[in-house]
């Protein structure tokens, strides 16, 4: 008898150590709900998420998960080397409940609802991610931020990214002041992430190894309401480039802001990077350039699309600028005032673009280009519009014009006395033979040679 009560007591001692086990989190796995996280936005989390993270930075580095919830934070956050705060999206998710009643809002998945540091953009980041740690699959959204306010309260950044190869993936910023600081770091990765930050999306600054940004898009998925909305198109801008060595940007989008894309020099240097597949849609000035690095912005693929604001152009190049821009298979559109503005002492190149819906100012002789000085090359381009193509002003110091295709005649005005090449462009063919091809023929291009060909 005796030798069987203890055989059973074996028998249901182990079965419970290996229920314990079973249940027991992987190794290098940390859940904040064992830390007292409060996952119905009543509480502040600070402090249980910064144990979690450090119990995991003690341990040499680990994934601290935050299961499905909304979590209030108080105060900010640190995410030691090595570690790993991970929500439960797999790939950015989409709140447009706010904007779109009756659609989904940000009560669902992992959000964090932040309130520290309102009345200023001065201040530590909500999220401070360190060297070799990373943030992703959260929803980011500031509940005391009103989308129908005259203008929208500042914040400090939602998130910074300092030291070597940080990382932020699969993220909704669903409405920041000031999205991400991705300066003063080494080789870090934003991927993944979509949201509509109202000031600025992205800033990035004194970087000297290659940094990475990919499918990053932002659009007004919070609110187009006026208000805030209004504020954003006359102050907000989309990605902020100062000194940057080697960026490669891929696949990214704005709507909505006054700059989407701005270039310009801090005490540190200007940007020369690889840009593919980047877009601006309906921006005051979809890209803008103060400087560049004189080795290049290289663009390619680019979309840029203006036609509010005082003065809708797609791009700026200032008299500041003194380095070098190369846009190739790139498209401008509107209706917008002009295609691009260029000053300054630097080199801008535009192969195999497309231009077309300028001169919608009440002004037919505007010309889809105009150039105040610099040099300045454009070939193998294709102008849809019978409108001047190009001013070349007297500050011009070189410009080679060739192999384009122009509907009507050739328009340009030049009054520099630079070195310039103007030659084998292509203008709309005339006679009853192109008119009765084009009689018929369908689409915005065959409208315009249609009308040129009499």
């Amino acid at each position: 008898m005796f030798i069987r009560k203890f055989f059973a007591r074996t028998v249901f001692v182990s079965t419970l150590l290996l229920s314990s086990v079973a249940l027991a989190a992987p190794a290098g796995i940390w859940n904040v709900m064992d830390y007292h996280a409060i996952a119905d936005g009543s509480g502040d989390n600070t402090t249980f998420f910064q144990e979690a993270l450090d119990a995991a930075r003690a341990a040499n580095g680990g994934i601290v998960e935050v299961p499905t919830g909304r979590y209030r934070f108080n105060g900010t956050l640190t995410i030691p080397s090595n570690v790993t705060l991970r929500g439960v999206h797999t790939y950015a998710p989409a709140h447009a409940g706010i904007r779109d009643a009756g659609q989904e809002k940000p009560v669902y998945g992992t959000v964090f609802e932040p309130h520290a540091g309102a009345g200023s953009e001065e201040g530590a980041p909500f999220i401070l991610i360190q060297g070799n740690a990373a943030l992703q699959g959260v929803s980011i959204h500031y509940p005391d931020q009103k989308p129908d306010a005259p203008s929208p309260t500042p914040y400090p950044y939602a998130v910074a990214l300092r030291g070597n190869n940080p990382a932020i993936q699969d993220v909704q910023l669903l409405n920041p002041y000031n999205g991400i600081d991705a300066s003063h770091n080494q080789r870090a990765l934003v991927r993944n992430i979509h949201g509509q930050p109202l000031h600025i999306g992205i800033f990035v600054d004194a970087i000297y190894d290659i940094g990475r940004i990919e499918n990053v898009h932002w659009n007004p998925w919070w609110s187009m309401q006026k208000g805030v909305y209004e504020w954003q198109m006359k102050n907000g801008v989309g990605f902020l480039f100062g000194k940057t060595d080697w960026h490669y940007v891929l696949n990214t989008f704005c709507f909505g802001y006054n700059v989407g894309y701005k270039f310009y020099a801090t005490e540190r240097g200007g940007t020369n990077g690889n840009f593919l597949g980047i877009g601006a849609d309906d921006c005051y000035t979809a890209l803008q350039v103060e400087e560049s690095a004189p080795m290049g912005i290289l663009i390619t693929n680019g979309e840029f699309v203006s036609f509010h604001g005082p003065d809708p152009t797609m791009v700026r190049i200032e008299k500041s600028h003194t380095g070098t821009i190369r846009f190739s298979n790139c498209a401008f559109w509107g209706p917008a005032h002009q295609n691009a503005i260029i000053d300054g002492y630097g080199t801008v190149g535009f192969s195999d673009c497309t231009f077309m819906q300028w001169g919608h100012d009440n002004n037919p002789d505007t010309p889809a280009i105009k150039a105040y000085s610099g040099s300045l090359i454009i070939r193998g381009c294709e102008f849809m519009e019978d409108k001047p193509q190009l001013y070349l002003g007297k500050k011009v110091d070189r410009a080679i014009i060739t192999d384009n295709l122009f509907v009507g005649k050739k328009r340009i005005k030049k009054k520099s006395r630079g070195d310039i090449i103007i030659k084998h462009n292509a203008a709309t063919p005339k006679g009853s033979f192109w008119e009765k091809r084009y009689k018929n023929a369908p689409g915005f291009r065959a409208k315009m040679l249609r009308e040129k060909s009499k």
